[in-house]
C-alpha cells in the first residue's frame, strides 16, 4: 500500500521595498527604514495560514558603491525585527546585490539572479523542496516584479505603494499584466487567501 505524498506548502514572494516597507530610494541610515501601514498584520495572515513567507530583493546599493553588502544585511534584519515586532516572521531571505553596469568590481557581474532573472526564487525552491511550484506567487511594486513571476510561471499581484502607480501609468519601467492589482499588501495578501480556497482540490 503507497502512502499519500505530504503535502507541499504554499509560498508567497515578497519584494522589499515599495512593498513591505517604504519606498524612499537607497536607504543609509538603518532606522529609516519602516513598514507600510498593514505590513506585518499581513505577513501574520499567512504565517497564521502556514504559506512560507519568503523574501526577494534587487538590492544594487552595494554594486553602486553607495554602502557595503553588510548594510544590504542590517537593512534586511531591520526589517525581520520590525515585522517580528507585529508579531510576523519571515521564512526566508534572498537578494540580489548585483549590477552589471555597477561601479564596484566584486558585484557589478551579468547574474542570474538580478529580478526578473529567475535565480533567487530558483533558489529558494531548490533550497527548500517542500515548497509548492503550483501554488506560489510574487507580490512587488515593479515591472520586473511581474515579470519574474512570469518568467517562473508564478501568478503575479502588483500593488499600487512604492512604484506600482508609476508602472500602471507607463512612466516607470514598463506596463505589465498582473494577475491582480493590490492597493497594498494587505489587499494583495486576502486576494491570494482567497485564491488559494478557490483553487483547493475536490
Amino acid at each position: 500500500m503507497f502512502l499519500d505524498a505530504p503535502a507541499k506548502q504554499p509560498v508567497v514572494f515578497l519584494d522589499r521595498d515599495g512593498t513591505l516597507n517604504q519606498e524612499i530610494g537607497y536607504i543609509q541610515d538603518t532606522a529609516d527604514l519602516k513598514l507600510i501601514p498593514g505590513a506585518a498584520a499581513a505577513v501574520r495572515q499567512l504565517n497564521a495560514a502556514s504559506i512560507a513567507v519568503i523574501l526577494v530583493t534587487n538590492q544594487t546599493g552595494a554594486a553602486r558603491g553607495y554602502y557595503p553588502e553588510q548594510h544590504i544585511r542590517a537593512l534586511n534584519t531591520r526589517l525581520e525585527e520590525l515585522l517580528q515586532s507585529g508579531d510576523a516572521y519571515l521564512d526566508a531571505v534572498y537578494y540580489c546585490p548585483h549590477l552589471k553596469e555597477g561601479s564596484v568590481p566584486e558585484w557589478s557581474i551579468d547574474c542570474f539572479c538580478r529580478k526578473p532573472a529567475p535565480g533567487m526564487i530558483d533558489r529558494a525552491f531548490a533550497e527548500h523542496p517542500q515548497l509548492d511550484r503550483l501554488r506560489a506567487y510574487v507580490v512587488g511594486d515593479k515591472a520586473t516584479d511581474v515579470e519574474l513571476a512570469r518568467n517562473c510561471k508564478l501568478k503575479a499581484v502588483l500593488v499600487t505603494t512604492g512604484y506600482g502607480h508609476q508602472v500602471l501609468k507607463g512612466t516607470y519601467q514598463w506596463q505589465v499584466e498582473p494577475d491582480f492589482i493590490a492597493q497594498e499588501i494587505r489587499y494583495a495578501i486576502d486576494w491570494i487567501l482567497d485564491d488559494l480556497k478557490s483553487n483547493l482540490p475536490a
